[in-house]
């Protein structure tokens, strides 16, 4: 009786934050988790794929954890301000953060009240997905030659939008138009959401972003797709050349994905967090969205691997905003 009261109370409160209830998992129980309430800090608008994921693994963490799960939009500052509302919350296991390939860039273009490899405690890599360039099916464009020649004939005429300044959209960008040799307008959106909304309405001549936020709308004929920068063609979009097969050897670039608490965070409620998280992330559907959907290569990194990563795009991207002056705003 007293489990079964537990399982209508859990149930009771995923209504109150508009989290479908399950049925039980096959697997023991865990011990209930030391908050009542966990909030997962999403840093971005509603939308765009850091969103999606979060509410994608909700309800299952909702059951694994034995807790309330509740996820909440903080955007900003290209991510930083939820990401400095998790680095200084109280490491008890109430307050998470979910990133994109922002988080190490953002040091390099504005100042901040946290330290992004101090003050956050690395929980997992959750996956990686080339960045894809789109247009309007209405625009004339059919290949990134074309774009390229339409670029060269009117200088800075032609706007991208990405998700915001320092993405690593925005840089992909940044580099493979100098590489060609042309210049072309950069238009900030503040995430995928709001980028999103400009591209299908074709207020902006092309957009750049992972696969995981634009592939829903290339396959719904909304975006049309013009280069991908990945080292080799996705199968989902085999007639899509990578920017490796355009003449720019060695190119690529990918989208990441992770998850942290504050620093400090004991270690068992980290551990207890990324198998929870794992194992949502690997149920049939929503293995199926990640991978089909939303294109994405899950990792699945654990904490040393998610830090060591995030180390490593400091120095790649922060190098391309320094080499080519890039202010945040641009």
């Amino acid at each position: 009786m007293t489990s079964r009261r537990a399982f209508v109370a859990t149930s009771l409160a995923a209504a109150a934050t508009g989290v479908l209830p399950r049925e039980p998992l096959a697997q023991t129980a865990a011990p209930v988790w030391p908050v009542a309430t966990v909030n997962v800090i999403v840093p971005f608008p509603a939308g765009g794929s850091v969103d999606q994921l979060s509410r994608l693994m909700q309800a299952g963490l909702q059951q694994r954890l034995g807790a309330t799960v509740i996820v909440e939009n903080k955007p900003g500052a290209q991510g930083s301000i939820g990401t400095g509302q998790v680095a200084r919350s109280k490491p008890d296991g109430a307050t998470w953060l979910m990133v994109f390939d922002t988080h190490a860039v953002n040091p390099s273009l504005q100042a901040m009240n946290f330290d992004t490899e101090k003050d956050l405690e690395p929980v997992l890599l959750i996956g990686t997905a080339p960045h894809i360039l789109c247009t309007h099916p209405g625009r004339p464009w059919k290949s990134f030659a074309d774009v390229v020649a339409a670029a060269k004939k009117e200088p800075g005429k032609l706007t991208y939008g990405s998700i915001g300044t320092g993405s690593l959209g925005h840089l992909t960008m940044v580099m493979l138009t100098k590489k060609a040799g042309v210049e072309m307008t950069h238009v900030p959106f503040r995430g995928g959401g709001p980028l999103l909304n400009d591209a299908l309405a074709g207020h902006v001549d092309f957009s750049i972003a992972s696969t995981a936020l634009v592939n829903p709308q290339i396959a719904a004929g909304g975006l049309k797709p013009l280069l991908q920068t990945g080292a080799a063609r996705l199968p989902v979009l085999k007639d899509v050349p990578t920017a490796i097969e355009q003449g720019f050897a060695g190119f690529e670039s990918y989208a990441w994905w992770g998850a942290f608490g504050p620093k400090g965070t004991p270690e068992p409620l980290v551990s207890r967090m990324r198998e929870a998280m794992i194992a949502t992330f690997k149920e049939p559907t929503i293995a199926a969205q990640l991978a089909d959907n939303m294109q994405m290569s899950a990792t699945f990194g654990d904490g040393k691997a998610l830090a060591d990563w995030v180390t490593k795009q400091l120095k790649i991207w922060g190098d391309v905003v320094r080499d080519n002056g890039i202010k945040a705003g641009q």
